[in-house]
């Protein structure tokens, strides 16, 4: 007698289980890998802020230094001794001029003119 080898007709649900299940392999794969990516994205921001904080404090130190340093140019007595140096001096009284054109009340080289123009304009 031959043997006779059983025949088992293929299921056409284990082939739509297979490749259903390939399917959400698949999806889980990319699902997984698009976390990881994320993740390895998110630590490299980490590093640049980190990176930026230690910019901006060093900055904000650099600008306290100068701003004393602007303070202390600015400085009435320094200014003096700078100035005695270039060999400048205080001015005598008869040095000094007054701006009538800024003296308010209507007097003045401003409210001269002014009142030039305005005959002028009638």
């Amino acid at each position: 007698m031959t043997q006779q080898r059983p025949h088992r007709e293929p299921d056409p649900r284990a082939r739509r289980s297979a490749v259903a299940l390939l399917c959400c392999s698949v999806v889980m794969v990319a699902l997984a890998l698009g976390v990881v990516a994320l993740r390895i994205e998110q630590v490299h921001l980490a590093y640049r802020l980190d990176a930026l904080r230690a910019e901006r404090t060093r900055v904000d130190v650099l600008i306290r230094q100068l701003e004393v340093e602007l303070a202390t140019m600015r400085s009435p007595g320094r200014l003096e001794q700078r100035a005695r140096l270039l060999g400048l001096t205080a001015p005598s009284l008869s040095q000094v001029k007054l701006a009538r054109e800024f003296v308010p009340g209507g007097s003045g080289v401003a409210a001269a003119r002014q009142a030039r123009v305005e005959a002028q304009i009638r």
